[in-house]
């Protein structure tokens, strides 16, 4: 199975991103968000909340599993959450 992996900032508009997560998800695709910082966190769970909303009718739910990870930014270590989408028939 094909993962996408999607990168949120603070700026990032939910529905695009939820559209995103969305659409891939109609494709059959994994998907993992990468967040980087409390906004970005905060953006990213809204996306989250309004894909399952756009995934209700088509009888699909979604669950997010948060990771913490670490990444290489500018020779420096950061901590980002890396939240993994799984998705689920609703009964």
């Amino acid at each position: 199975m094909e993962i996408v992996k999607l990168k949120v900032a603070a700026g990032s508009d939910p529905k695009s991103v939820a559209g995103a997560i969305a659409n891939n998800i109609r494709e059959k695709k994994q998907i993992e968000i990468i967040a980087m910082g409390p906004m970005a966190v905060n953006q990213t769970m809204k996306s989250i909340a309004i894909a399952r909303e756009y995934l209700t009718d088509e009888g699909t739910d979604i669950l997010c599993k948060p990771e913490f990870m670490h990444i290489e930014l500018e020779g420096q270590q950061k901590s980002a959450i890396k939240f993994i989408i799984i998705t689920t028939p609703i009964k």
